[in-house]
């Protein structure tokens, strides 16, 4: 067998065996799993048969069903319950991934990820010329970069190389993506907590992303690069290795779909991301998977606000997600909401860009008509 195959097969059956504390781990937990009323994925689709298969795998990179379903098995509150420990993990862990990701994407067995189209560069203009609907809009995407493991198996070198790897490229951005990198070691507290109440640097992880050991090691290897208007940010291993983002106020898309677009084409020049022919680009949680697109606009709508049925059918109709202005979980304030598509897999990035924008266009045209 050439060592072509060979690595394919690591990549789907998994290499070595987990150990007799692994298996223990994983034993008490899916029997506390099983015995609760969770309402998780995990708890719906990983049945015994399937546990017994896969309790035994590990990938090339040490991973174990145990680091992919950790935070599952602790938070039993959770909606889906795993993410991947590595990007093998989609492969090795298919009869369970493949499932959540079937459901949670309404993605069938037999579809593909479309390859990556940004579309024209002309294709999405400014939603709100007045301003008197859109605070802001934001595009973000997540990339992982090759020969890295994701959080749950990163070690502390792990973190570091990838700042360190990532130094050189954003020394070669120019023009409106220039910019300064900023480590969270020996970031100021003041000055972190003036980022995070800004909206523009992320906080340590909540109870499901400590559960899945996605905060280890904190700060070494996290930090934040923006440009001088702070409208181009790349996060450095908050739950992905790299979330590239784009941000301004008011509804030009155009303007910050475009300006994250070449910020993704210039990152990508120095580094190599990790994809599937079927899933796209692989993510650390499964639901970003694919084009990785969120695109997103904060929009005052209180006449609509007033009449939530509508308001939610309309969004259902263009696959958008409807949060509070703070974010998941979070309430309304002022009748702002935070409004993002809601597909990202099986879609070209243009698709992604394009219902959003469509869809936002229909709200605000429901709001000017609500009495």
């Amino acid at each position: 067998m050439s060592k072509g195959k060979c690595k394919k097969c690591e990549e789907k059956c998994g290499k070595g065996k987990a150990s007799p504390e692994v298996l223990s781990q994983l034993e008490l937990g899916y029997e506390k799993l099983f015995k609760s009323d969770s309402p998780s994925m995990l708890k719906r689709f990983l049945i015994k048969e399937m546990f017994d298969k896969l309790k035994f795998k590990k990938t090339s990179f040490g991973s174990t069903l145990l680091d992919c379903i950790q935070s599952g098995l602790e938070n039993l509150d959770s909606g889906i319950g795993v993410y991947a420990a590595d990007p093998e993990c989609y492969s090795v862990f298919a009869d369970l991934f493949d499932q959540i990701i079937q459901e949670y994407h309404t993605f069938s067995p037999s579809a593909r990820q479309p390859p990556t189209d940004w579309g024209p560069s002309n294709a999405f203009g400014n939603l709100d010329p007045t301003g008197q609907f859109v605070v802001s809009t934001r595009v973000r995407c997540c990339r992982t970069l090759k020969g890295f493991p994701l959080n749950p198996c990163m070690t502390e070198d792990h973190y570091k190389e990838i700042e360190n790897l990532m130094q050189p490229t954003f020394s070669n951005l120019s023009g409106e993506l220039k910019g300064t990198y900023n480590p969270l070691v020996g970031m100021p507290k003041d000055v972190q907590q003036k980022l995070i109440d800004d909206h523009y640097l992320f906080k340590e992880g909540d109870r499901f992303l400590q559960a899945a050991n996605a905060c280890r090691f904190w700060p070494t290897g996290r930090g934040i690069y923006f440009n001088a208007k702070k409208s181009f940010l790349v996060w450095i291993c908050e739950e992905d290795h790299l979330r590239i983002m784009s941000m301004q106020p008011g509804g030009n898309v155009g303007e910050v779909f475009g300006r994250m677009v070449n910020g993704v084409k210039e990152i990508q020049k120095n580094n190599e991301f990790v994809a599937s022919d079927r899933f796209g680009y692989l993510t650390f949680c499964p639901t970003n998977l694919g084009t990785t697109i969120r695109a997103s606009v904060h929009i005052k709508v209180p006449k609509l606000a007033g009449d939530m049925t509508k308001f939610k059918d309309l969004a259902d109709k263009y696959h958008l997600q409807i949060r509070g202005a703070a974010g998941e979980h979070s309430e309304s304030k002022d009748g702002v909401y935070d409004l993002s598509n809601k597909r990202r897999l099986g879609l070209t990035e243009y698709q992604c860009m394009k219902e959003m924008y469509d869809g936002i266009t229909e709200i605000i045209k429901a709001e000017k008509a609500k009495k």
